[in-house]
């Protein structure tokens, strides 16, 4: 086994994926899956999970090790039976990486629909933190395992974005998740971390950030880009390694309650 391997190598790990069916979902799981680990998709609807195991089976040719599994990440017994489906295929799940949510919308404050703002709260962290964390740490928990999970942020964790109030509360809620189960489970040796991507192109955003007619950027699309010192959006393959990096123990064995933004300098843009 080489130095690199040794240090960043899944092999012989499980991880179950949230949200399996989303952009950034695939990107993650794809590098989980070149390290060698398997990988259980868990998404709320059986045919979008069933889809990524397809795209990614191509693109890896590891479709022994990708479990597609119907979850609604909101659903506590949902939840739980697909970490008992896993743990039928695979054995125990060793990290687990949150990846539901999403945004709804945009408004001014004064329009702000209520039912609305609680359904991205919940999406976000519900199913985005709380439920899955639940289950899996407590599983770990129960039969003295260590774990790792990682959660997703946003560059909203840090600085709130106009017009998109509940991703704002719901993304910052999800970064302090994140600190307070580190530090709640620290002494079962579970680790907690997130990774904040910066603008990446997705199935939600897209057309707010491209114009689908011409290709072009929006006004939105423009200004996120003047505020990127790299002047561009990322590639979710951008993630891959930061994901490697808080999910390998050896790696990062020593590291939790942290969130890794993944910019392209979006967060010290100045003037």
């Amino acid at each position: 086994m080489s130095y690199l391997e040794e240090l960043f190598g899944l092999s012989g790990k499980t991880a179950a994926v949230t949200g399996g069916g989303g952009v950034i979902a695939l990107a993650l799981a794809q590098a989980l899956l070149g390290a060698g680990a398997a990988v259980s998709l868990w998404d709320i609807a059986q045919a979008n999970a069933d889809a990524a195991r397809a795209r990614l089976a191509e693109a890896t040719g590891a479709e022994e090790r990708i479990l597609p599994l119907e979850a609604n990440a909101l659903d506590e017994p949902a939840v739980r039976r697909a970490l008992e489906a896993t743990e039928e295929r695979f054995g125990a799940v060793d990290i687990l990486v949150n990846c539901a949510g999403g945004n709804r919308g945009r408004s001014g404050f004064l329009d702000i629909d209520v039912e609305q703002f609680e359904r991205v709260l919940r999406l976000n962290v519900i199913a985005g933190a709380v439920v899955p964390t639940k289950v899996v740490a407590g599983r770990w928990v129960e039969r003295s395992r260590p774990g790792c999970v990682v959660n997703l942020c946003s560059m909203a964790s840090y600085v709130p974005l106009s017009g998109v109030f509940a991703y704002d509360a719901a993304k910052a809620a999800v970064m302090n998740l994140t600190m307070a189960a580190a530090k709640e489970f620290a002494p079962n040796g579970i680790r907690v971390n997130a990774l904040a991507p910066g603008f990446f192109i997705g199935k939600q955003n897209r057309a707010l950030l491209v114009d689908p007619a011409s290709g072009k950027l929006t006004p939105r699309g423009e200004s996120v880009i003047r505020h990127t010192p790299f002047g561009r959006f990322g590639d979710v393959s951008e993630l891959s390694g930061a994901l490697l990096f808080l999910a390998s123990d050896k790696a990062s064995g020593f590291l939790t309650g942290v969130t890794i933004p993944v910019d392209g300098g979006y967060l010290v843009d100045n003037i």
